[in-house]
């Protein structure tokens, strides 16, 4: 993978076998420099998760449903990929399996709005007026791809 990585580099770029290392020793001090402290060190997040449950966030929850979904998603997205680009049948076994995916992505759903003191329906609402706000007349890719300012 590194070198895969050194050759796409050196593809695309200046930089010579010689500057291999050079450059991956800059590329992650860059990302130490960019990253925020409540990433690096677990005092600063343990602060920071403490502020969001004095706000009344239940992080616990919150953090379960936001890595849940992501795995999950990702698992639906996988079988998805698998019918799309590499030729497999969308057949009534992977219905059933996108079906079951779907299902345990709402379970997460579920533990966000527990995390965040909502209920699906309330979700749904701010979903419907948000999308009815910026599309009154339907979809427009226009609208799409310019928002309004504050518009999320």
């Amino acid at each position: 993978m590194t070198e895969d990585l050194f050759r796409h580099l050196r593809a695309h770029t200046s930089v010579s076998d010689n500057d291999d290392t050079n450059l991956l020793k800059d590329y992650v001090n860059f990302v130490d420099e960019v990253t925020s402290d409540q990433s690096k060190y677990f005092e600063d997040m343990f602060a920071a998760l403490q502020i969001l449950q004095e706000q009344g966030v239940e992080v616990s929850r919150l953090l379960t449903a936001g890595i849940g979904m992501s795995g999950e998603i990702g698992e639906f997205n996988e079988i998805i990929k698998k019918c799309v680009f590499q030729g497999k049948e969308m057949d009534e076994d992977k219905i059933i399996h996108l079906r079951k995916e779907l299902g345990d992505i709402m379970w997460y759903v579920a533990q966000a709005c527990l995390a965040l003191n909502t209920n699906i329906e309330e979700i749904i609402d701010i979903n419907t007026a948000k999308l009815s706000d910026r599309y009154p007349g339907g979809f427009d890719t226009f609208r799409s791809e310019n928002r309004k300012e504050g518009d999320i």
